[in-house]
């Protein structure tokens, strides 16, 4: 195990855990020693993944929440904190961006982007990380995204919610430190489910830097540098990790 990369005796709770980034992101934190709870709105994709992560000789808790709604985030704290007494690792990954036209967007679906965007994050963020602040301190990792920093048409209340992630996760940092770094990571174009509404199924080139979409496994390195232990002097910062996109 690399010392810079060992994880054993942390707890992870990563939200959006069962599939895409979120799901590559619990299995690295699981083979390299961590615990980890799983949460999403299907429990028994859940169960497939902790299922996976007890394979690996690991514990896990699956929990079904959907975290737009703040009495879900309560309980999916009570009971990460139930089982293993402590979160060392938050990563905010659910999200949802649903592409129309801004003047066919309905005040129920804007209410719910926003939710699951940016009002679940902050409400795990702030009690996951007062509990870091009074124990023993910890990680948050908001997951964002370039559409945060770039125009990006017909998904407006999408890049709006997550450009409130970036603000909030400066501010946080600055609110709960020193005990407790809080850092953004801002993906790109990743070849997870949603390219399946892409008309290119993600295959073809893009215009950014790198030349092409990155595949799902390539976030983990981000997150693990992130999350690390060893990482004593990041926080309140945004790392962008999309192939260049501006």
């Amino acid at each position: 195990m690399d010392p810079l990369f060992d994880f054993t005796g942390k707890i992870a709770l990563v939200t959006g855990g069962s599939r895409g980034l979120g799901y590559q992101m619990v299995k690295a934190f699981a083979e390299r020693g961590a615990d980890v709870v799983i949460a999403s709105r299907k429990l028994e994709n859940c169960e497939k993944v902790a299922d996976e992560v007890r394979a690996l000789g690991r514990r896990a808790l699956a929990v079904s929440a959907h975290v737009g709604k703040w009495p879900e985030c309560d309980r999916l704290v009570e009971e990460a904190y139930a089982a293993f007494g402590r979160v060392d690792i938050l990563v905010n990954n659910a999200g949802m961006s649903p592409r129309m036209p801004s003047h066919e967007v309905s005040e129920a679906l804007f209410d719910s982007v926003l939710n699951l965007n940016f009002k679940g994050p902050f409400r795990l963020a702030t009690q996951i990380g007062k509990r870091m602040f009074d124990g023993d301190g910890g990680c948050i990792i908001n997951v964002t995204s370039s559409g945060s920093l770039m125009p990006l048409p017909e998904v407006v209340p999408y890049g709006s919610s997550k450009a409130a992630l970036n603000a909030m996760g400066r501010s946080l940092a600055w609110e709960y430190a020193p005990k407790v770094r809080v850092n953004t990571l801002s993906p790109g174009a990743f070849r997870t489910d949603i390219v399946e509404a892409w008309p290119d199924k993600g295959q073809g080139p893009i215009p950014i830097p790198r030349g092409h979409a990155a595949n799902p496994e390539d976030i983990v390195t981000a997150a693990l540098f992130l999350a690390s232990p060893h990482s004593v002097n990041v926080t309140a910062s945004l790392v962008r990790c999309d192939g260049g996109q501006h």
